[in-house]
């Protein structure tokens, strides 16, 4: 960083209570959506550590509901976890507030550092992914008696599936690029799946598929591990929090730890589901939840991680026929080859659906 950004996030950070003098203001992390700096502050000779983040408004346009929604799930899961030292708490302005809006109208926060933790971005060991699982699990038990209704939907129709399909519908019908003719296979691929996208809002409307707190974004780099035990410590990045389906939770963990590849593998024959590891996680994950689950609930897992799969999917043709305006891209076909990578994942998991009921119902 240059020095005049080093003084300009310097003095963002004094606006928050932190004791001491803070001595370093470093870039940190390796997210995509908001910016991340580590802070060193000291006080009588201690040195203590923090992250200073900023919200990206562009992502999140009410950051004061984002904010509303992270302040009160960490306050909670301070009071409820057996470790509360663990838990990120939000470190307040010198006025008392959650976070500090500066001149140029962007909103920053300040946590505390969770020491002697690891975070990967992907698991080293199967173990690795068996915590994480843990980890997300457990977070559905602590937040089970949490009041779901007080939380905001940040992002409205997020994981709402039908709602993904009309906007896939609308983007094939405007083909703002030209780009419908030449893939017609994938597009049918979809519109195929019509039937499928509505599945959990059904079992929803039937009283089978309650909403409940989630996280929204359950990949392994949102857990915090403990450095010497590779116990999960706690869950980050709670951005996202919002009513919704235990089961996406669980799906798009699978979506991204269970492949036996990178989202965007250009080579189809190198992508299918791990089965092993899509059990190992059913069995962390239920592990974590601590019987919150009722049997119809654990029974839509598969359909969880096929509807994760399938949207994310979706979601990545859509913006390929919109000319590629939300996902970042690095080359002009990469939103088709992501959109590709994720129909192959959906055809292995409804070729081994049998099988993937059966892990399921020997976990219950």
């Amino acid at each position: 960083m240059q020095a005049t950004n080093v003084d300009k996030f310097l003095n963002i950070a004094r606006n928050f209570n932190i004791a001491g003098d803070i001595l370093e203001c470093i870039p940190y992390g390796k997210g995509h959506i908001n910016s991340t700096f580590l802070l060193v502050a000291e006080n009588n000779g201690v040195k203590s550590r923090y992250i200073l983040q900023s919200v990206n408004t562009n992502v999140f346009k009410k950051p004061c509901e984002v904010m509303s929604n992270v302040l009160k799930v960490t306050r909670f899961l301070r009071e409820k976890s057996e470790n509360p030292e663990s838990i990120m708490v939000l470190i307040p302005t010198l006025d008392g507030e959650a976070f500090f809006q500066g001149d140029d109208g962007n909103f920053w926060r300040v946590y505390s550092f969770v020491e002697n933790s690891i975070c990967l971005d992907m698991p080293e060991t199967e173990e690795d992914f068996y915590q994480s699982a843990v980890a997300f699990g457990e977070f559905q038990r602590l937040l089970d008696d949490f009041p779901v209704d007080e939380l905001f939907e940040t992002i409205p129709n997020f994981h709402n599936t039908p709602k993904r399909f009309l906007d896939f519908l609308e983007a094939i019908k405007e083909d703002k690029c030209g780009r419908a003719i030449s893939i017609k296979e994938e597009i049918q691929f979809y519109l195929d799946r019509e039937d499928f996208c509505s599945v959990l809002y059904d079992a929803n409307s039937e009283g089978k598929l309650p909403f409940r707190v989630t996280h929204n974004d359950t990949k392994m780099n949102n857990v915090m591990l403990d450095a010497k035990t590779r116990k999960p410590l706690c869950v980050i990045d709670l951005d996202t929090i919002m009513p919704g389906f235990s089961v996406t939770d669980f799906g798009d963990s699978i979506r991204f730890g269970a492949s036996t590849a990178e989202e965007d593998e250009k080579d189809l024959s190198k992508v299918w589901l791990d089965l092993k590891l899509f059990e190992c996680y059913t069995k962390g994950f239920l592990e974590g939840c601590g019987g919150l689950l009722s049997s119809n609930e654990i029974m839509l897992l598969p359909e969880g991680a096929k509807m994760m799969t399938l949207e994310c999917g979706m979601r990545f043709l859509t913006d390929y026929l919109n000319g590629d305006t939300y996902f970042k891209t690095a080359y002009t076909d990469h939103n088709l080859v992501r959109s590709r990578t994720h129909i192959k994942l959906v055809q292995d998991m409804e070729k081994h659906w049998d099988e993937m009921k059966r892990i399921v119902k020997a976990c219950i």
